[in-house]
């Protein structure tokens, strides 16, 4: 339980350094942050496998790269949920999705369970 509040807290961590990042990406607070992070965990758990299968044969001809377009709109449906998390278009959810994934890994491996 310990581990999963951890990377909770660097996630939220991870969306503050890059709506820090990148200027179409806005979070009003720490708490913003972590709530953002948490809906973001749930909606990539949930929605994001379903829309990853429906999107199955255009993923395959852009050889995966369609991920990084369906990642960014799994941050825009977190900014439409969150107050206090907006991200501004369709280039930002998608370098911030990018950016926020590369941060979060970053972050998580130097965790050590």
């Amino acid at each position: 339980m310990r581990g999963w509040v951890v990377r909770w807290i660097l996630n939220g961590v991870a969306l503050l350094l890059t709506s820090a990042l990148i200027s179409g990406i806005e979070v009003n607070g720490i708490l913003a942050a972590l709530f953002a992070a948490l809906i973001l965990g749930i909606v990539n758990a949930v929605i994001r496998p379903i829309i990853l299968l429906l999107t199955l044969p255009i993923n395959l001809l852009t050889l995966g790269l369609f991920t990084l377009a369906i990642n960014g709109f799994m941050l825009k449906i977190t900014s439409i949920v969150i107050n206090g998390f907006e991200v501004g278009g369709f280039w930002a959810a998608t370098i911030g999705a990018l950016v926020l994934s590369i941060i979060s890994s970053i972050l998580n491996a130097l965790v050590i369970d």
